[in-house]
């Protein structure tokens, strides 16, 4: 029986054979796609297992599979089919199709805070620029007095109601009156 340890392989040496840059292996290594292991020096080494796994993910990559498809594709074996090839099973496939939608429902629930964030942004800056606009216009020397009427008549335009609006009030405003009638 031999004792020889199997060869592990310098990042340079690995990304050679894999004909990658050493970048390469290291941002998979930062994704948490291949854990090598590391010397006492704490330099990274790869074993045959490592290469097999970052021959995979190029593989998959090669096919157009995002980093966080392959992710979960990793979290699964492959299994014996014809051919000798190697798949994932029904079950494997329908785990990675749970993963992946869960991501994308994750990243729609993000979108929408981002939409709601920018919408409010927006609101925000509007208002900010209203105001620097009458500071500006004071600094220029217009009448302080006129510019705090326009800028009254302004918020009094905008808070007009629509039609809708104005329906949807006047529904309130009988119940409203209905409800006093009635002692409510």
């Amino acid at each position: 029986m031999s004792s020889e340890m199997p060869a592990l392989l310098t990042v340079r040496d690995a990304a050679h054979r894999l004909n990658v840059t050493p970048r390469t292996l290291k941002y998979y290594e930062e994704r948490g796609l291949v854990t090598p292991a590391r010397s006492d020096g704490r330099y990274r080494l790869y074993s045959e297992d490592d290469l097999d796994r970052f021959g995979r993910i190029l593989r998959l990559r090669s096919l157009g599979f995002s980093l966080s498809g392959i992710t979960e594709m990793l979290k699964r074996p492959l299994e014996p089919a014809e051919g000798g090839r190697r798949r994932y099973s029904n079950e494997s496939l329908r785990e990675i199709r749970d993963g992946l939608s869960q991501q994308v429902a994750a990243l729609d629930a993000r979108i929408d805070a981002v939409r709601r964030e920018l919408k409010e942004a927006q609101a925000l800056k509007t208002e900010l620029v209203r105001d620097l606009d009458y500071v500006e216009r004071r600094l220029a020397g217009e009448n302080a007095d006129a510019l705090l009427d326009e800028r009254r008549a302004l918020g009094a335009k905008r808070r007009t109601p629509t039609p809708a609006r104005r329906s949807a009030e006047a529904a309130r405003g009988t119940a409203r009156k209905r409800a006093a009638d009635e002692g409510l």
